[in-house]
């Protein structure tokens, strides 16, 4: 790992591939963790020893001790959210305070948010996008309309603030004809708890606490929440998150210079998950599906809500490695194809004009897979320590993606603990 570096780690599909276990497993490599965009939708799921943790806002580098973890200024934070999640970890054993900071420039999700969250997907009727309602997407639109409230609007004249913020939401949810405010008292309550709790943490100029780590030539790994193809410029619009999930994000979610990027780690499946409304274009509407979803234990960290499964789809997968710039491929839940007689990966559409490519097109929404078959490995996978151990036919998988998309896959996990991961020579 060079030192003074900044490395960037983030989903290449449609969230859900695993990031926080990957996290945790090369965070002993570096000096600091900081998450850069997202909210408390994100479910990074980690198992070790013994344990099963889901982090949604804290970084997933909070495990190893003597790291410095940043929740960056890209980050949305519901103070009630974070103050669960910290506590839950503290009674774990894991000293919080001692090794988590919090960005000033972070803006805070308020009660009202989730209420207008839920009447702007109730106004949408059958187009709505299928949002987990945690009020993440009206807390970017505050953001980006200068509306917002911050971490750091918590140390001075915050309840005139708060107070400002939240009449505007009232009218506008009026306006939305939402007249169910039956929780917005207890929630406001707890919610103001979350505030008291998170003023017992360290509030930083995330910006320079960063640039500084990089001036001391300390190794930062930038971890990513969602998944590219849930960009907001980039994924399948308007089915798609309120923040940059791809790698330039990590730029101005943290305040890094592009120059300071120097590995960009794109972590897959094997195959391919969608959770929430939106094109899925390898989306399996059968046994197999079900079978994917089974094996794979397919349901949301957060939500729990069924996810949609379907084949890799390698056309998707080339356009992420090309926007963001990836240097190394990370594939995960490889064992879950064990099973499987045939594997299939798609490799170009047929658009409805007949017409077919390998680039991802404007629209996916009625694009036809084109896949190429490989012959199943049939082998438990789940206790491999060394390549060497790899059926051929699961070799072979291997190399196609590596040749498809042009770059190594140097990360094989075969499971949910950090011990099931397999790093190649």
């Amino acid at each position: 790992m060079e030192k003074g570096k900044v490395d960037v780690l983030l989903g290449l599909q449609w969230g859900d591939e695993g990031k926080g276990k990957v996290v945790d497993v090369l965070t002993p490599a570096y000096d600091a963790v900081a998450r850069f965009q997202g909210g408390p939708n994100a479910g990074h799921t980690l198992e070790f020893e013994g344990q099963k943790y889901v982090l949604r806002s804290i970084p997933s580098g909070i495990f190893q001790g003597g790291k410095t973890n940043i929740i960056g200024n890209g980050v949305v934070l519901a103070p009630d959210l974070f103050m669960n999640e910290a506590r839950e970890l503290e009674k774990s054993g894991h000293p919080l305070k001692q090794r988590l900071k919090i960005s000033k420039k972070a803006h805070l999700i308020m009660p009202t948010h989730r209420l207008l969250d839920h009447a702007n997907e109730a106004a949408k009727g059958k187009n709505k996008v299928g949002t987990t309602g945690k009020g993440i997407g009206p807390t970017y639109t505050d953001k980006i309309s200068r509306n917002g409230l911050r971490v750091g609007d918590i140390l001075e004249n915050f309840d005139c603030k708060y107070a400002a913020c939240k009449a505007r939401h009232m009218n506008m949810l009026k306006a939305l004809g939402w007249n169910d405010f039956s929780s917005l008292e207890e929630s406001e309550r707890i919610w103001m708890e979350g505030v008291e709790y998170m003023k017992e943490f360290e509030f930083v100029d995330s910006e320079h606490e960063i640039n500084h780590l990089i001036v001391q030539q300390k190794s930062i790994l930038c971890e990513g929440a969602q998944g590219t193809m849930l960009d907001v410029d980039f994924g399948s619009y308007p089915f798609v998150t309120s923040s940059n999930t791809v790698s330039a994000g990590a730029c101005t979610g943290l305040g890094i210079a592009p120059n300071r990027i120097s590995n960009v780690l794109g972590i897959m499946k094997a195959y391919c998950t969608r959770v929430g409304a939106g094109p899925f274009p390898t989306e399996l509407f059968d046994e197999t599906g079900n079978k994917l979803r089974n094996l794979g234990h397919e349901y949301g960290a957060v939500t729990g809500r069924e996810r949609r499964c379907g084949w890799l789809d390698l056309v998707q997968l080339k356009y992420s490695v090309m926007i963001n710039g990836v240097t190394s491929l990370i594939m995960m839940k490889s064992d879950v194809l064990d099973g499987f007689d045939i594997v299939k990966a798609c490799i170009a559409y047929r658009l409805p004009n007949g017409d077919t490519t390998d680039h991802l097109p404007y629209s996916i929404d009625n694009v036809e897979p084109i896949y190429k078959e490989f012959p199943g490995w049939l082998t438990d996978m789940t206790d491999f320590t060394n390549e060497e151990q790899f059926p051929q036919a699961f070799a072979n998988y291997v190399e196609f993606i590596e040749q498809f998309l042009g770059v190594r896959i140097k990360i094989i996990s075969f499971g949910p603990d950090r011990q099931q991961t397999i790093i190649r020579k």
